[in-house]
């Protein structure tokens, strides 16, 4: 049975009784809904008083959308509920995680490019503060994962770096923000991304590391955050195959599992090694990396079973509320298993002042609005300031002036909505705008219409009279379902790549990916700016131009490990 009166609930014996007394209560169908993390209902598609008496779920997830009609569908969603619910949302930039109109302040790793935790807290703490205006209670946040591997397409820029300590740092403090906000802290993705160079969303990656190396690495981040009463945990996809076979010796290979349908990797390792006594939930369960191993009517017992507590997401919302009722009724998912899990969920929920012994919601609706956006964005902007991070000037190309440079060859790579759940950071108008303000001529590489001449016939002296500085700007983001953020060059002659770089001034930023040296090794200057918001492509500009400073350092090994890449 788990113990409320220990860490992370920490409940005095009146909480204790309401929780006990409230799951005694309910009946099967109500605690099969607090199982299901659902994704968040649009009122414009759904009723949402009919969804919620019909489901009864435990908590919602939803994507960015406008602060004045979240602040309406949440405080309908929890009225109409009989349970307050957990009301949640990737919170891993800013408040643009669930306000479309909110503060994208920052990536975390351009939060530890600064080496300043107390960036970290302002993440969390504008994170929350926007998050909390409209209702929500909880954030899928932070990301402890380590950048391992420069070729893994969906952490990179996501996660604080690939130093175990920088991350406990920064996580402590981003949870600090987050919780002075009244928002419920959710550290993600266990057993641990960023080893694999696959996405989960696609398959069941691994994280390849030993056991030994796990627990010196991954294990010491969780550890950390679990004595220190981290409340709750994302399961993910991902395979860790030496602690299944340390802690069962002779497991067959088909029968290694990821850690949502593991209950070796949940019970063995994350409860029993780690002593995590909270609450746990799935990541998003239509990825392919959670279907592709066992039948789904067969998962999703198997993962209420392996020890976790709730589902995120549905692939047929009903059909997966019976593979559930199902497994109940026939004894696959014992009633002690379910009261458990519904026990960890409401207990959560009172230990974290998300409803009290009354069964009443401690949220209530703001009468107003107020996002402080201004104040937000000269956090970013100081943000900015401290992260932009030049990594080599080896032909010391910087600073850059119209007199020095007047003609500048704008090329900008990535800056598409392809790919899954981007931050949509567009930046192409705003270097190119930004540029003309600052007295350069600009001419924009344009990728749809060519100049074959150019590609097929064009010299040196041919590009020497169209400019004098080639800027590459690449903001190709990590999303969910792609396979790589590497370079893409155009697939005719490699039109778009700087051939000419030894010969003609070039210049490369990336406003996402860290690693892009890997493709163009032996440019001249080259600049990580990790997030493509206004405040950072400001600062890079003004770096760039001589007005201040560079004082980023990298989290990560912008070289790849490879020795052309300094040249």
């Amino acid at each position: 049975m788990t113990d409320l009166t220990k860490k992370p609930y920490n409940l005095s014996s009146e909480q204790i009784t309401f929780v006990r007394q409230k799951v005694a209560s309910m009946n099967i169908n109500e605690k099969i809904g607090q199982l299901f993390f659902v994704i968040g209902q649009d009122e414009d598609e759904t009723d949402l008083k009919e969804f919620i008496q019909k489901y009864q779920p435990g908590g919602m997830m939803y994507r960015p959308d406008k602060s004045s009609k979240l602040q309406h569908e949440i405080h309908n969603v929890q009225t109409e509920s009989k349970i307050p619910l957990f009301i949640s949302a990737n919170l891993e930039a800013g408040g643009n995680g669930l306000l479309s109109d909110g503060t994208w302040l920052a990536r975390p790793m351009q939060i530890a490019a600064t080496g300043n935790s107390e960036n970290a807290y302002e993440l969390g703490n504008v994170s929350g503060y926007e998050a909390k205006q409209v209702g929500a209670n909880m954030a899928f946040s932070p990301i402890v994962d380590l950048d391992l591997n420069f070729r893994n397409p969906i952490m990179n820029t996501r996660t604080f770096g690939s130093d175990q300590k920088t991350v406990i740092e920064m996580a402590d403090a981003e949870i600090a923000g987050l919780i002075a906000n009244q928002i419920i802290p959710v550290a993600k993705h266990f057993p641990g991304d960023g080893v694999d160079e696959r996405d989960q969303h696609l398959l069941s990656s691994i994280n390849s590391l030993s056991a030994d190396e796990w627990m010196n690495s991954y294990g010491q981040i969780y550890q950390h955050l679990i004595a220190n009463g981290l409340p709750s945990i994302m399961i993910a996809h991902i395979m860790q195959p030496a602690w299944e076979r340390k802690l069962q010796p002779g497991i067959a290979d088909e029968d290694l599992r990821p850690a949502t349908t593991s209950k070796l990797l949940i019970e063995g390792l994350l409860r029993d090694k780690l002593n995590f006594n909270g609450l746990t939930i799935t990541d998003a369960t239509p990825m392919i990396g959670y279907n592709a191993i066992l039948p789904r009517e067969e998962a999703l017992p198997t993962t209420i079973n392996a020890g976790i507590d709730m589902i995120l997401f549905n692939k047929n919302i009903d059909e997966d509320y019976q593979y559930i009722t199902n497994a109940v009724n026939a004894g696959t998912i014992s009633s002690q298993r379910l009261d458990e899990a519904v026990t960890r969920i409401i207990a959560t929920k009172v230990a974290q002042g998300v409803m009290n012994i009354n069964n009443q919601s401690a949220t209530h609706r703001l009468p107003k609005l107020d996002l402080k956006l201004a104040e937000h964005e000269k956090i970013a902007t100081r943000i900015a300031k401290q992260s932009v991070t030049l990594v080599k000037d080896r032909d010391q190309l910087l600073p850059i002036t119209p007199k020095k440079y007047p003609k500048i060859r704008l090329v900008v790579l990535g800056d598409t909505d392809d790919g899954g759940f981007k931050e949509g950071g567009h930046v192409s108008d705003k270097f190119k705008g930004k540029l003309t303000e600052m007295g350069f001529k600009v001419s924009v590489y344009d990728h749809q219409n060519l100049d074959f001449y150019e590609v097929f016939e064009g010299g040196l002296q041919y590009e020497k009279e169209q400019f004098d500085l080639a800027l590459y700007v690449a903001n190709i983001e990590t999303a969910s379902n792609q396979t790589t953020t590497r370079i893409d060059w155009l697939h005719l002659m490699a039109a778009d790549a700087p051939w000419f770089m030894r010969s003609i001034p070039t210049i490369f930023v990336s406003t996402c990916n860290p690693y892009h040296l890997f493709d163009v090794p032996t440019v001249s200057t080259y600049i990580n700016a990790y997030t493509g918001n206004e405040a950072t492509i400001d600062a890079t500009l003004r770096k760039m131009a001589g007005q201040e400073e560079f004082l980023g350092q990298s989290p990560v090994d912008p070289f790849c490990g490879h020795f052309e890449t300094k040249l």
